[in-house]
C-alpha cells in the first residue's frame, strides 16, 4: 500500500495544499514518492510563490519534524501576509483550477486514462474529472 500525501483539500491554516505539501517532503525525504512533481512546478511552486517562503527553508523545517501548527507559524512568520479572504480566494482558485486549452485538456484526460488503466476499468466507469485536484484525488484513491 503507497503512503500518498493528504488531499491539497484538506486546509491548513485555510490553505489548500500546504498540509500536502508537508506530506510530500516527508514521505519525498523517506523515499516513498520520487516521482511526484517537487517544489519547482505545480501545486508545490504556486503554493511556495503565493506564500512568498524559501522553499529549501522551509523543507528544512519540515524535516526538523514540526508539527502542522508550528510549521503554519513559521509560515506566517517568513512568508508575506495574506489577508483570510486573500487566503481563501487563492485556496479556492487552486481547488477549481483545471486545464486551460486542449494540451492541458489532453494531458488531464491522459491522467485519468492512466487511474482508469491502473484500475483496470474503463474511463467512462470513473467519476468525472474535470481540475487538476480531481486527478490526483483519482489517482490516489479518494475518488
Amino acid at each position: 500500500m503507497m503512503n500518498y500525501p493528504r488531499s491539497p483539500k484538506a486546509l491548513l491554516g485555510g490553505i489548500a495544499h500546504l498540509g500536502r505539501f508537508i506530506d510530500k517532503i516527508k514521505l519525498r525525504n523517506a523515499g516513498q514518492i520520487q516521482d511526484y512533481n517537487y517544489i519547482t512546478v505545480g501545486f508545490d511552486k504556486y503554493l511556495v510563490d503565493f506564500l512568498t517562503i524559501d522553499p529549501k527553508a522551509f523543507e528544512q523545517k519540515v524535516l526538523a519534524g514540526g508539527t502542522d501548527e508550528q510549521l503554519l507559524a513559521w509560515v506566517v512568520a517568513n512568508g508575506k501576509p495574506h489577508s483570510h479572504e486573500e487566503i481563501a480566494q487563492w485556496s479556492q482558485g487552486l481547488l477549481s483550477s483545471g486545464p486551460k486549452d486542449d494540451a492541458t485538456r489532453a494531458r488531464l484526460q491522459s491522467r485519468v486514462q492512466d487511474v482508469a488503466t491502473k484500475r483496470g476499468v474503463p474511463v467512462s466507469s470513473l467519476p468525472p474529472a474535470s481540475t487538476w485536484v480531481d486527478a490526483i484525488e483519482l489517482d490516489e484513491g479518494r475518488m
